[in-house]
């Protein structure tokens, strides 16, 4: 009797870990349905997720998307490093540092083109104006820290010029309407949000620092690529055509929905902003490494071979 208690209370034990070890894919289905768990922040550069999560359910598609929210990058990524989600619209740079700490992930698509903005207040006009004044980034692993470098360059400037702050996207359009800090560059709608709160101004956009700039990318666990290679395969080829499909009335559709924002705030922020070309190329990761490299969020950023798979 003592006996079968205790091999009872293994077995439950052994089941109970199991359980906890599970992956995202492992929990593919759900009522017939196969599901594709996607992390992401509610901003515009993860517009793609959401529009190919509304054509999937509008064709009754055997493949699914369930979205998981999240409130800041270092919990997104959490999500994503662990495996409890399957992938994740998350800042590229990140995606990168996760790979080369030994991360099993692979960036799949870019999440948009361009749409990011240096706003600051009326006191700065050109970028010798930053020198001394305090600038927010959401993460230092970002494409934002990535354009005030290039900003501060452009007038002989570097980072140790000015005091650099890292904020949370939604705080970003108060803190400067405050004073307390004097500009930020950060995901949209939130540069427009100041824009349009006429809190402050474009000093400058991402395209003329930074033509064809790399900011979020669509990145996809190596166990859900491996595991569920043709759902993997279904999931891109339906992300990069969702991306085609939004049109600036059909982004503006889409972002009512799901980021809950003013229409002239969205007016403002997606004219800055294309999806209709999501591929990584070789020619402008090149380029996001040297900058990475040169700006110091990373010494050795990963191959362009080993992180970005575009063979779907």
């Amino acid at each position: 009797m003592r006996k079968n208690r205790i091999l009872g209370f293994l077995t439950a034990l052994a089941l109970g870990v199991a359980l906890t070890g599970c992956s995202a894919s492992d929990a593919a289905v759900n009522d017939g349905k196969k599901v594709v768990k996607i992390a992401y922040l509610p901003i515009t550069h993860a517009l793609p997720v959401f529009e190919v999560k509304e054509e999937l359910e509008a064709a009754d598609d055997d493949l699914q998307v369930e979205l998981i929210k999240y409130g800041s990058w270092p919990e997104l990524l959490d999500a994503l490093n662990t495996g409890r989600v399957d992938g994740a619209s998350v800042l590229i740079e990140l995606a990168m540092k996760s790979k080369q700490e030994g991360i099993g992930i692979k960036a799949v698509a870019l999440g948009h083109k361009d749409g990011n903005v240096i706003v600051t207040n009326d006191s700065i006009q050109t970028a010798a104006d930053l020198k001394g004044k305090t600038f927010a980034i959401p993460h230092r692993q970002s494409s934002h820290n990535i354009l005030l470098n290039d900003a501060l360059a452009e007038a002989g400037l570097t980072i140790d010029d000015i005091t650099v702050t890292e904020l949370a996207p939604p705080e970003m359009p108060s803190a400067l309407a405050s004073g307390q800090i004097d500009g930020y560059c950060v995901a949209e709608p939130f540069g427009a949000k100041a824009v349009t709160l006429h809190a402050g101004h474009v000093l400058y956009s991402s395209e003329e620092l930074w033509p064809e700039s790399l900011c979020c990318g669509l990145v996809l666990t190596d166990d859900f690529i491996d595991s569920r290679a043709e759902d993997a395969s279904a999931f891109v080829k339906s992300y990069q055509q969702a991306g085609k499909n939004l049109t600036k009335e059909k982004a503006k559709e889409i972002a009512v929905k799901y980021l809950q924002q003013d229409e002239d705030v969205l007016d403002t922020s997606l004219q800055w902003i294309s999806y209709d070309d999501l591929e990584i190329t070789e020619e402008t990761y090149a380029i996001l490494t040297e900058k990475v490299k040169t700006y110091g969020l990373s010494e050795n950023p990963p191959a362009y071979e080993d992180f970005v798979k575009n063979d779907f």
